[in-house]
């Protein structure tokens, strides 16, 4: 990153970061997303116990299943990185990603706890170093409905701004679905459910906690 790169992204924090309810709004939503992180393994962990039922899914019964993780785990965090590079210039939009992502967290939480299913046939367990930290030291299977790798995604779409970048980003949410069928982690239902619950609570986040700026894209 070139140094005016570095004076402009300081610039544009300590612009930001002048506002108290700026202030207030990142601190807290930091403080509920570690949270909320610190609470995953456990949560997890604990449906993975339970009893579920196996959903009808054309689909996945047409669908050979084969272990497709490192593609997945590769293009996931690709998108990562880049939305981090593009959001650091963007305050506003890191707050609105970061409280949209606490919302779909909470989502995911109540709705898994309310739709308990069991694991398509022939589920291949995805190896996610990373995201793997966030499971607990046993693999989850039983974390469907919704799909947390495609609303999150799909949630970088809805929040990078640059219709280049968007474009990447929603090709990315097309292949890691269609990923996750092939490996056999998820329902259909998960994958198209996950797309629907992103675009709520981004939704919700533009209309509450980031509603006083206009810069949001």
């Amino acid at each position: 990153m070139a140094l005016i790169t570095l004076v402009e992204l300081r610039e544009e924090w300590q612009e930001a970061w002048q506002s108290a309810g700026f202030r207030r709004k990142v601190i807290t939503g930091l403080f509920f997303v570690a949270a909320i992180l610190s609470a995953f393994p456990f949560f997890f962990q604990t449906i993975e116990k339970r009893n579920g039922f196996v959903l009808n899914d054309p689909i996945l019964r047409w669908l050979p299943a084969h272990n497709v993780s490192l593609a997945l785990f590769v293009i996931i965090w690709a998108l990562c990185v880049l939305a981090i590079y593009r959001t650091a210039r963007h305050p506003y939009i890191f707050l609105t990603f970061l409280w949209a992502y606490i919302l779909l967290s909470a989502m995911r939480i109540l709705t898994i706890t309310l739709v308990p299913l069991a694991p398509p046939a022939g589920l291949i367990d995805l190896v996610d170093p990373i995201g793997n930290m966030f499971y607990g030291k046993n693999f989850v299977t039983k974390d469907l409905f919704f799909s947390g790798h495609t609303s999150t995604v799909f949630l970088l779409y809805l929040c990078l701004p640059g219709s280049r970048d968007k474009k990447i980003a929603l090709a990315v949410t097309v292949v890691v679905g269609l990923l996750l069928l092939v490996q056999h982690v998820h329902y259909t239902l998960d994958v198209l459910g996950a797309l629907l619950f992103a675009r709520i609570a981004y939704w919700i986040t533009r209309k509450t906690i980031v509603r006083e700026t206009a810069v949001v894209p």
